[in-house]
């Protein structure tokens, strides 16, 4: 079953943790993330008004606002990654990417 990791979380959950996420955004930590200007999935380059925040487990599948489960993200990669869990990422892009060398 594709979906076998989904946790339903209460809205009430997920808000508490859309609120920690604003607040670790306001971090030194946080900004220092930016100004590498690295996207964490696709290694591009980037300046900082252009990456955003990405749950690496997103909170609708269990993940907590914590900074061992933020990255700064492009744009591009956080559309395309969506919910996805790691592994799920993972065999998307080895997906995409078998299919252009084919």
């Amino acid at each position: 079953m594709k979906n076998s990791f989904i946790i339903q979380f209460g809205a009430g959950e997920i808000k508490k943790e859309r609120e920690k996420a604003k607040a670790l955004r306001k971090t030194r930590w946080w900004n220092q993330r930016l100004a590498r200007g690295i996207c964490h999935y696709c290694r591009g380059h980037f300046p900082p008004a252009e990456l955003t925040m990405d749950h690496i487990v997103p909170l609708i599948r269990g993940g907590r606002t914590a900074k061992g489960n933020v990255a700064a993200v492009c744009k591009e990669c956080n559309s395309k990654k969506k919910y996805l869990l790691p592994m799920e990422w993972e065999a998307y892009l080895q997906d995409i990417f078998g299919k252009e060398e084919g």
